[in-house]
């Protein structure tokens, strides 16, 4: 065995570990974790270092993010993954089920990032926000591309994913594609959202490179200050006596071995990356500099202390700026100058020298470094201590703290291991008590095959395989090489399937889909349905009912195609002068509801003034669609203009009625413009909102109407009623009339002198809506109503 350790220096370097590794920065609910080559599951601990071959599970009501410094995941409740890849240049995750939001932010050119599902493999192109979701049965996957481009593969296809799009991919014997465009987000990706902002605008970002891993936890728990010999430091908000890696324990995670996992919810980026120096009575965290990519390390300590006999104990205390790291791993030279000096300001002729004369590459159990100076070794309380088996069974370390005093300390050796063979709860770690006892995926989805694009790594063997050879050479891991062949010749079958090579394919366009959160957004589903006139308001309608008038309606009178009854329109808005009350007289011309509606149903008179009006008494026949007309009428908007009251004659309205109906109020509008061409503008201005409510833009009209009453106070000649009377026999139209009659007893009857404006009074009065039956006759009125309409003028 101890010539399997017998490297070559290229060995070496194919034997370098990764310098990045992702880390469980958060979690919410239950969240429990499978180091690589294990079987049982146990509850995850934060800041846990993950790699090749580990796997995470968010369970029912639960989420957890994991930081890889360039990129971030978010995982959604139900949820399973496995890093089948995780090294320098690939990201390589398998999605059994459930959701993930993918963030990243820097993709190098070489780099791969790729997420696999049951039927397809996704490749990340470039930078952007992504989402992938996997079924609980694995027979679809829905890939959403927010920013940025991919592409997904499989059998024997290929579909590129552009921002804005969402592709849903079924069947995993044949691959069916559908596209679609993204819908509106959920509550998980707001929270992912949120979770990103903390990146983005974290000001720690000022002092350290964005790719170290956990630098945005910084902000809340410490601040940034000028030191005079080391530059900016961070000094986190801790209690007296604090000292760097005095609260968490040790794990075992291969390539590295020994690895710290810290307990403060910000302890990540400062024990494995930088230094720690002791600075005015505090102690401060120098980040590397900002111009070197940072490389992952798994505790930046040196360790004092024997550890191979039994009961001994073993201590460690944190490295200082300029001081050399020394791997406890076998590495190559180049790794050893990268990871110090991306993590400090020291020169590669101080790292060489150190290096030189502390690694040998031979059996020695330990590797003492001599004749190097630590300056934070001989600061008070710096050194932690405990015993052996505490250290191996990843206890919290300040459980089972022990004092040193300083003699002790100068009569122990410096080493660049803890020569402590690992047992089974190092590489569960701290909560490995609760092995089989938390949540996990179901036993389908934990064994569910995926498709991959490129072929990951075979998976790690588990540790009772390679536990006597790290028992032979403790602290030390067992090198990449040798793992391969510690792998069992009946190891189970892979859960990757390799994708054959594919071809470009056209996806299927997703059927329209009512419901869809994009579509209700793009237009407001409500409006949609107004559509006619709705088109025009679109969302708006609503609120702009009575603003139509600033569409003047017209969109919505186009679309009924009634532009003239837009002219029609304004003459409701001589309904508006109903407001006035001469509504009530339509009420009493009978169907007084629906008049009230209608006071747009003044309109018959304006069908008067237009023969078109006749229609507007068609209007009588559908009075509902009337009322929408009335609506439409928008007398409010007429009331914008008080002339509305030429308005109505613009009995054309009737026309739109059914359209209008949605958007009644639009169509007032255009009536009244039609009047005074230019009070359609101002209706405009006044309907905002047409859809809003018919019901409401008659109020509104009614409002308006005043303005329209003074001109009808010239109508209260209206005594004509006589004419009146005519149109009362027939149909309401003329009740209207009649209702002018009751109108009479407003003034306006006493206007009978003006037998023409009796016809305007109709308008008025709802009656309109009488009209229709006799078009006839107010079309008689209605050159009677022209002069009215002079005489409005002259009033």
């Amino acid at each position: 065995m101890a010539a399997a350790f017998q490297i070559s220096a290229a060995a070496q370097d194919q034997d370098d570990p990764p310098g990045r590794v992702a880390r469980l920065g958060y979690m919410q609910g239950s969240v429990s974790f499978q180091p690589a080559g294990e079987n049982e599951w146990v509850e995850a601990a934060p800041n846990r270092p993950m790699t090749t071959g580990d796997k995470l599970w968010a369970d029912r009501d639960s989420r957890a993010e994991i930081q890889l410094g360039s990129s971030t995941i978010n995982l959604a409740a139900n949820t399973g993954i496995t890093f089948l890849n995780l090294d320098d240049r690939t990201v390589q995750i398998q999605l059994s089920s459930g959701s993930m939001n993918v963030r990243v932010w820097d993709l190098e050119r070489d780099n791969v990032f790729e997420i696999d599902t049951a039927n397809q493999a996704f490749t990340i192109a470039r930078p952007g926000r992504y989402r992938v979701d996997a079924s609980e049965n694995g027979d679809s996957t829905v890939v959403t591309v927010h920013e940025g481009e991919g592409e997904s593969t499989g059998n024997g296809q290929s579909y590129t994913v552009h921002a804005g799009q969402r592709f849903t991919f079924t069947g995993t014997d044949s691959l069916n594609a559908e596209v679609d465009q993204i819908g509106r987000p959920d509550d998980f990706d707001d929270w992912a959202d949120r979770r990103e902002r903390r990146y983005q605008d974290s000001p720690s970002a000022r002092y350290c490179d964005r790719r170290v891993v956990g630098f945005q936890d910084l902000d809340e728990y410490g601040d940034w200050r000028e030191t005079p010999d080391y530059g900016t430091a961070w000094f986190p908000r801790v209690d007296a006596g604090w000292a760097p890696y005095h609260t968490g324990h040790w794990a075992w995670i291969d390539p590295w071995g020994w690895t710290w996992v810290d307990d403060n919810p910000w302890g990540y980026a400062p024990f494995h990356y930088g230094r720690w120096a002791y600075v005015r009575d505090r102690w401060g965290w120098i980040p590397g500099p900002r111009e070197v990519r940072p490389v992952y390390a798994p505790a930046l300590v040196v360790f004092v202390g024997g550890g191979m006999a039994a009961g001994s104990t073993v201590g460690w205390f944190p490295l200082g700026p300029r001081e050399v790291y020394v791997p406890s791993y076998r590495v190559s030279p180049a790794y050893v100058n990268r990871v110090n000096i991306s993590n400090t300001n020291v020169n590669q002729t101080t790292v060489t020298n150190v290096y030189n004369t502390t690694i040998i590459n031979n059996n020695n159990n330990v590797t003492t470094i001599n004749n190097a100076r630590y300056v934070n070794r001989n600061v008070n309380g710096a050194v932690m201590a405990v015993p052996q088996h505490s250290f191996a069974s990843a206890q919290p370390v300040a459980q089972s703290a022990l004092r040193v005093n300083q003699q002790q300390l100068r009569a122990m050796p410096v080493t660049a291991r803890a020569a402590v063979p690992p047992a089974r709860a190092s590489v569960l770690g701290a909560h490995a008590n609760t092995a089989g006892r938390v949540a996990a995926p179901p036993q389908a989805v934990a064994s569910r095959q995926v498709i991959a694009k490129t072929a990951p790594p075979p998976p790690p063997p588990s540790f009772a395989s390679r536990e006597k050879l790290l028992a032979q050479h403790p602290g030390m891991a067992v090198p990449r090489q040798e793992l391969a062949k510690l792998r069992p010749a009946n190891a189970p079958e892979s859960h990757v399937r390799v994708a054959p090579p594919a071809r470009p394919a056209q996806p299927t366009p997703a059927p329209a889909r009512a419901g869809q959160p994009a579509n209700g957004r793009p237009g407001g589903n409500p409006p949609p349905a107004n559509q006619p006139g709705a088109n025009n308001r679109p969302g708006n309608n609503f609120p702009n009912n009575r603003p139509q008038p600033n569409q003047p309606a017209p969109n919505a009178r186009p679309e009924p195609g009634g532009p003239p009854a837009r002219n029609d329109r304004p003459s409701a808005q001589p309904n508006r002068p109903e407001p006035n009350q001469p509504s009530n007289a339509r009420p009493e011309p009978g169907g007084p509801p629906a008049r009230n509606d209608r006071p747009p149903s003044a309109q018959p008179n304006r069908p008067m003034p237009n023969q078109p009006t006749s229609n507007a008494r068609p209007e009588p026949n559908g009075p509902p669609a009337r009322n929408d007309r009335p609506p439409s009428a928008q007398p409010n908007r007429p009331d914008a203009n008080p002339s509305a009251p030429n308005n109505r004659p613009e009995s054309a309205r009737p026309t739109p009625p059914a359209a209008r109906e949605d958007r009644p109020p639009s169509a007032r509008p255009d009536n009244r413009p039609d009047p005074n061409q230019p009070r359609p503008n101002v209706p405009m201005p006044a309907q905002s909102q047409p859809n809003v409510g018919r019901p409401d833009v008659n109020r509104p009209d009614n409002r308006p109407g005043p303005p329209a009453r003074n001109e009808r106070p010239s109508e209260q000649p209206r005594t004509e009623p006589a004419p009146r009377q005519a149109s009362p026999p027939a149909e309401r139209p003329q009740a209207r009339p009649d209702n002018r009659p009751a109108p009479q007893e407003r003034p306006q009857p006493q206007r009978e002198a003006r037998p023409a404006p009796q016809d305007r009074p109709q308008s008025r009065p709802d009656a309109r809506p009488a009209p229709p039956d006799r078009p006839q006759a107010q079309r008689e009125a209605p050159p009677a109503k022209q002069d009215q309409k002079g005489e409005n003028k002259h009033h």
